[in-house]
């Protein structure tokens, strides 16, 4: 007998979600390079990626699908006074923090999104460089300058901010933004034939092979860069002293020219060709086209002298296979980049390698201008101009003329005051007018990525969103998935949904759950429930569970649940598992400062025990016992566990309370400080525990901020807690609720989108407005609730880049187009969407999870030209009750019954179920009748029939298209050849 809570492909998944790995981008290794004679010329640290070669394991070919090839921190989500600013009216504001440095605040109301809604945007400009946050907008609550800094972590002030109101401040704020770095790129091309070992070499080729005009062909056009109009990244376009033609492209956007060795000047007497190195070697990324085969020489860094290059793409083609190799080569201060490289990093798709090469490319050179070599530079200019017109403003900060406002922290509104109506519609005129102006000259320069929805439209994101269930009415208190099913706490009770079916009530609403676990491995269902001096964990049996939903019980209520509550855990306000968990289950209940440990007394793992399980009483309550009690400081806001190395004396319990995130060690209770945060106010979000190759991390999530913290191996009791070169942080652009880790991603849900960006970096992907979105369950795959106005959650913003491009004529504060109720003071309907977890961690695999909902529908396949009817699964008949049954129904479809099927315990049977039996040739369950269902298409049909109906709205479309001239009935296999795989 099959048990039902045996481990499912999701449970697997989600324990996977937080495991990653940096060796899937390269290892640091010191490269030397030498001369024919072996001398050695030069050497350097670099970081090679050549393919994780552990990175497939346990995965057949084909089932392995690149879902992380993305540009990050794309211009059309990050250059924000670009997008959001110029051509509207919007505030500016000047001061000086506590240290005298000054800064500008920028902030625009804006619906320039895809769902309309309406948000605030605000730029931060100081010489550290830019922060940028997005508030939400509420009608009835006026926002402040002040709330927007003190938002930005800036409190103090040696000169308290003043409006800008003069037009021409948008210029030198336009010149603050393009310091981040130019939307447009320029790669060299450098064309090396087999055994070439030195750049002068390299750079001496005066042609290039068949192989290598291929490849150009691939990258780009080739143009004739006299009288070239467009991006020219340097090279002249009046005289040909650069050469007459090169090899040009947008991708995504972004215009690129590359450098390619050979188009350029080439001179017989200059054995070096300075020419062609001081374009070349002047390029913070370049392309090495190698000929030969793999067992020759191969490429190395330091065989370029080159102090700008910091990257370096080795390319090598396979004739035999007409197949593409590729190996990067980063300099050691280059911080991690994506998209990491398949495994081999062999490409026999072309067009899927040109797109992966420009991508890595592109994000190799974002990470470039983060080194210490560029970041100082560009820090230093920031400071220079942020400075000079700070003191170009300091007479009429004096003066107090009409260049400045007077007042102090001035409320940040959509309209203008009554008392200078006309005075200001004139200065808003003029403001956006110059917007306008500008924006569109920039457009035309090239500095923007206008062109962005022509190349990304059509593709398909991991982060989609599939519908789950339409117009759920009620309020979700927390959720988790169970199967292909949810199980979720409402207002209404505990109810139990699958896509497609009518909700199950499991409990009624006399019980309320307030946190749950569902492990489908452990037969187990953990929640917490109340609130208070009541609230307590209760554990149930999921097989308990099941069969009162197959056997359609009373529905439980509170009182019936006496026997389910673990003891000691009254006024239990949060409780944690180990999300990892092995061979042991850990509870971790908080109440008030105590922390209570409790364990299961039996793993999964132990085989005395498993057939005694199945014996087992309902509740297992006696399977738990109790650990010990630790006391904390204070009540914890956030709580996770962390799995030690060995897990033996050396698990963790990561705490958030006050102003800090603590590490306790379950064994001893000893506490250790992780990280303190220096704010006044402090909004714990969450504490994320993420293996990297087998070692804890944790990331750690409040206010904007985004904190990664290796935790390394203990020494003997004590974890070391120290800062690393692993560690990084990022902000969010908006304050988030819950975050969500599904490696190479991590999501942020705020209350009006999500935001997308990649664990090992922060760097952003993408950012999607989801109107009143609020996150359900993520265990496994990723549940959410919105409004029934999102089209799609990951729906880009290239539809709106394409239309809002260039300037457009401003108009009046509007309200966002959200659908109206149709009753007066009915509330919009929410649907619930389903992102799955395995588009996003990468990997394609069929999930033929069992539903708690019996039955399952699930649709056959049809024979060709004829429509299918659904597949039902349930209790077995017997082969004469299915000849019976067939033949009566057969009877009545043809019109030769009066009376209609009995209601017999064997129809009952099959309304729910045919019968199967394994097939062991085919490892798959097989019908064991040879009979056929007749199945009329007429529509007086579907009030008759006895048999079940599909759902799918596909399945009904073509019903309706096959009308009865043309197939005035339709023959169904049901249990001859229907063959439908459950492993």
């Amino acid at each position: 007998m099959k048990r039902f809570y045996s481990s499912s492909v999701s449970e697997d998944l989600g324990c996977r979600r937080g495991e990653f790995s940096r060796k899937h981008y390269g290892s640091v290794e010191l490269l030397i390079s030498s001369d024919a004679d072996g001398a050695i010329q030069r050497a350097g640290r670099f970081r090679v990626e050549n393919g994780s070669s552990g990175e497939n394991t346990g995965y057949a070919p084909g089932t392995w699908h690149r879902t992380d090839v993305h540009l990050e921190n794309p211009e059309y989500h990050t250059r924000w006074y670009l997008k959001y600013f110029l051509g509207k009216v919007h505030q500016n504001y000047v001061g000086t923090d506590a240290e005298k440095n000054p800064f500008f605040l920028s902030v625009v109301l804006s619906e320039q999104n895809n769902q309309r809604i309406p948000q605030y945007h605000s730029i931060l400009w100081r010489k550290t460089g830019t922060q940028k946050i997005c508030l939400p907008y509420s009608p009835t609550k006026t926002l402040s300058v002040k709330s927007i800094l003190s938002a930005m972590s800036l409190d103090k002030f040696e000169k308290s901010p003043r409006e800008i109101f003069h037009p021409e401040i948008q210029k030198d704020l336009l010149v603050l933004e393009e310091q981040e770095g130019s939307v447009n790129f320029k790669f060299g091309v450098l064309y090396a034939k087999d055994g070439q070992l030195t750049d002068d070499e390299m750079f001496s080729n005066e042609t290039g092979s068949e192989s290598f005009q291929r490849f150009l062909h691939l990258l780009g056009d080739t143009i004739t860069l006299k009288g070239w109009s467009g991006y020219r990244g340097g090279l002249d376009t009046k005289n040909d002293t650069t050469g007459t033609c090169s090899i040009y492209t947008v991708f995504q956007g972004h215009e690129i020219m590359f450098h390619v060795s050979t188009m350029l000047p080439y001179s017989r007497e200059n054995k070096q060709q300075v020419e062609r190195k001081r374009h070349i070697g002047n390029d913070i990324v370049t392309i090495i086209f190698q000929e030969g085969e793999e067992s020759s020489p191969a490429f190395k860094p330091s065989m370029i002298r080159s102090h700008f290059t910091h990257i370096f793409a080795l390319v090598r083609y396979n004739k035999q296979n007409d197949s593409y190799r590729l190996k990067i080569f980063s300099e050691e201060s280059v911080p991690l980049f994506g998209p990491p490289l398949p495994c081999p990093p062999v490409f026999t798709n072309h067009q899927e390698f040109r797109d992966f090469v420009l991508v890595k490319l592109i994000n190799g050179e974002k990470a470039t201008l983060e080194t210490p070599t560029f970041s100082q530079k560009r820090q230093r200019t920031l400071d220079m101009l942020i400075r000079s017109l700070y003191q170009d403003m300091t007479p009429d900060l004096h003066k107090g003329n009409n260049m400045l406002n007077r007042r102090s922290f001035s409320d940040v509104l959509p309209e203008s005051p009554k008392s200078t109506r006309k005075k200001e519609e004139a200065r808003q005129a003029e403001f956006v007018r110059l917007g306008q102006a500008l924006k569109l000259k920039t457009t035309v320069k090239g500095d923007t990525t206008a062109n962005l929805a022509s190349t990304s439209f059509c593709k398909k994101e991991p982060w989609e969103s599939q519908s789950f269930c339409s117009n759920f009415p009620h309020e979700v208190v927390c959720a988790d998935s169970w199967g292909q099913s949810l199980l979720v706490s409402t207002d209404a009770g505990i109810l139990l949904i699958d896509d497609g079916q009518p909700s199950v009530q499991v409990f009624d609403k006399s019980l309320q759950i307030k946190q749950m676990n569902v492990l489908e491995a452990l037969d187990l269902l953990i929640a917490r429930t109340d609130k208070g001096k009541d609230s307590r964990i209760l554990v149930f049996r999921l097989s308990a569970v099941q069969k009162d939903i197959e056997t359609k019980k009373i529905i439980r209520n509170k009182y019936d649940c006496r026997e389910n509550k673990l003891e000691r855990t009254k006024g239990c306000h949060l409780y944690a598992i180990n999300t990892h968990h092995g061979s042991e289950l850990r509870i971790v209940a908080a109440i008030r400062n105590k922390l209570l440990l409790v364990t299961k007394k039996y793993s999964l793992d132990d085989t005395s025990i498993s057939t005694s399980l199945l014996s087992s009483p309902e509740s297992p309550v006696e399977e738990f016992q109790y650990i010990r009690e630790i006391c904390l400081s204070d009540p914890p806001v956030v709580m996770t566990l962390v799995d030690g190395p060995t897990g033996d004396s050396d698990n963790m319990i990561c705490v958030a309370y006050r102003h800090q995130f603590d590490l306790i060690n379950e064994s001893t209770g000893e506490s250790y400080r992780l990280h303190h945060v220096e704010t006044n106010r402090v909004n714990f979000v969450a504490a994320i525990d993420v293996y990297e190759d087998g070692e804890a991390g944790l990331l750690l999530c409040y206010n904007y901020v985004c904190q990664y913290r290796k935790v390394y191996p203990f020494s003997g009791h004590s974890p070391l807690v120290q800062p690393s070169a692993y560690d990084f942080h990022f902000s969010w652009n908006q304050v988030p609720y819950a975050v969500v880790c599904a490696f190479p991603y991590v999501l942020a849900f705020t209350t009006d989108s999500i935001e997308i960006r990649l664990v090992v970096n922060g760097n952003l992907v993408h950012t999607a407005v989801v109107p009143e979105l609020q996150l359900v369950a993520s265990r496994s795959d990723i549940y959410f609730k919105a409004t029934a106005a999102v089209s799609g959650s990951s729906e880009s913003s290239s539809k709106e880049m394409s239309s809002k491009s260039s300037p457009q004529t401003p108009t009046a504060y509007e309200k966002p187009e959200l659908p109206l109720p149709s009753l007066e003071g009915e509330v919009p309907c929410k649907n619930l969407y389903k992102i799955p977890l395995s588009n996003l961690v990468g990997r394609s695999i069929e999930r033929p999870l069992k539903s708690p909902l019996a039955p399952k529908v699930i649709t056959a396949t049809p024979l060709s030209g004829i429509t299918s009817l659904p597949v039902m699964h349930s209790l077995p008949l017997s082969r004469m009750e299915i000849k019976e049954i067939a033949s009566r129904t057969r009877k009545e479809l043809l019109g030769l019954l009066d009376e209609p099927i009995p209601k017999t315990e064997s129809a009952q049977k099959l309304k729910k179920v045919y019968r199967r039996q394994s097939d062991p040739k085919q490892g798959a369950v097989r019908s064991t009748s040879s009979d056929r269902i007749i199945s009329s298409s007429f529509e007086g049909y579907s009030e008759r029939r006895h048999l079940s109906t599909s759902s799918d709205p596909d399945t009904s479309a073509n019903r309706e298209e096959n009308s009865p001239s043309s197939y005035p009935f339709q023959l169904i296999s049901l249990y001859d050849e229907d063959i439908i795989d459950l492993k």
